[in-house]
């Protein structure tokens, strides 16, 4: 049957179809993996080995037997370069082997981000090339890793799992430096590229949390004193207020949170400014709140600011080694009648502090 010259075929001649072709597909699949079982299964670790893994990895990456089977052939195939090849030309084909091999991940980590197969086995790859090649070759490899991280989060900025990975690949590339300064040096390109990638987006949380763990370590490579560690607490600080035009993001929150542990007496001895005084810790505080009215003005019905307003108060109580006084509680029970109305999800956590506070 035809309308308009076109013929029709039924749901059913289509779905029989589609079946016929993926079992097709099932078979040439099977197939694949017998004859890819039985080379290994005969020690046949050859470059034609390695191709027909390629192509059963291509079509079922979550396959951890045939990763562990790829791992095999890799070594098997160097083992042969170690023992053919000069100590001088070995290093290149080593070379050659590792970076091919890197290279077939790619497409395969652009269509499977989240296969943990994939990132271990690469992982391994890396490894492999920090053992077998010379220092300053082995730096290369993992030099141009960083850069592949950057593209991957260029795509994604917000892929928590490739800001791990990228502090896995700076970490090593540390190890590998001949020199601290090296070190030094990358930790303030890294604060630096937080900063670019938290400027493109202002709630990348993973952006921000990376920023943290950066800053103790710049700080510490600096030397900094007192008043240095000070001056970047400003500096985040008024980073945070200037994100914070949007106070509706959660994540930006997480960060602010982050930032007033510094000022807790009893957690700030791990952060970038654990020797700030009393005084100062107060003045802080106090800031914090009037800045947070200020934001409450047109955005009444944003509960992360009555909830970072109660945070605050509370910690300036405690900074001053009192339970809050008579305007404290009162100012704290009006946001907490706020947050009632707002956050009813957490109506008990409200009704807890709210007791805790009456009692």
């Amino acid at each position: 049957m035809t309308s308009h010259g076109i013929p029709r075929h039924s749901s059913l001649e289509t779905t029989g179809e589609a079946r016929q072709q993926e079992l097709r597909k099932i078979e040439t699949y099977r197939e694949l993996e017998h004859v890819v079982r039985d080379e290994i299964a005969n020690h046949q670790y050859t470059p034609e080995t390695l191709q027909k893994l390629s192509e059963l990895l291509k079509k079922n990456p979550e396959y951890y037997t045939a990763w562990n089977d790829r791992r095999r052939v890799l070594q098997h195939q160097i083992s042969q370069v170690n023992s053919e090849d000069s100590e001088e030309t070995s290093g290149d084909r080593i070379t050659t082997l590792i970076k091919t091999d890197l290279h077939f991940l790619i497409p395969l980590l652009r269509n499977f981000p989240k296969c943990y197969w994939i990132w271990n086995y690469r992982m391994w790859l890396l490894e492999e090339a920090k053992r077998l090649l010379p220092r300053s070759v082995a730096r290369k490899v993992w030099q141009e890793e960083l850069g592949l991280v950057g593209k991957m989060l260029s795509l994604d900025s917000r892929n928590f799992h490739g800001w791990g990975y990228r502090r896995f690949v700076v970490e090593t590339l540390e190890s590998l430096s001949s020199t601290d300064e090296s070190g030094q040096n990358l930790t303030e390109a890294e604060f630096e590229y937080a900063k670019k990638m938290i400027g493109t987006n202002l709630s990348n949380f993973s952006a921000w949390h990376y920023r943290t763990k950066l800053i103790q370590r710049l700080l510490s490579d600096r030397s900094a004193s007192d008043e240095e560690r000070k001056q970047m607490l400003d500096d985040e600080l008024e980073l945070i207020h200037r994100a914070l035009c949007d106070p509706y993001d959660q994540s930006l929150w997480f960060y602010h949170q982050n930032l007033m542990c510094i000022l807790d007496p009893a957690k700030s001895s791990q952060t970038m400014a654990p020797n700030l005084t009393k005084a100062e810790r107060l003045e802080y505080l106090h800031r914090e709140v009037e800045e947070i009215q200020e934001m409450l003005d047109g955005a009444e019905d944003c509960k992360y600011l009555y909830q970072a307003l109660i945070d605050c108060t509370l910690l300036a109580a405690r900074v001053e080694g009192t339970t809050p006084h008579e305007d404290q509680k009162t100012q704290v029970l009006n946001w907490l009648s706020e947050l009632k109305h707002l956050d009813p999800l957490r109506a008990g956590r409200w009704l807890e502090l709210e007791q805790s506070l009456t009692s």
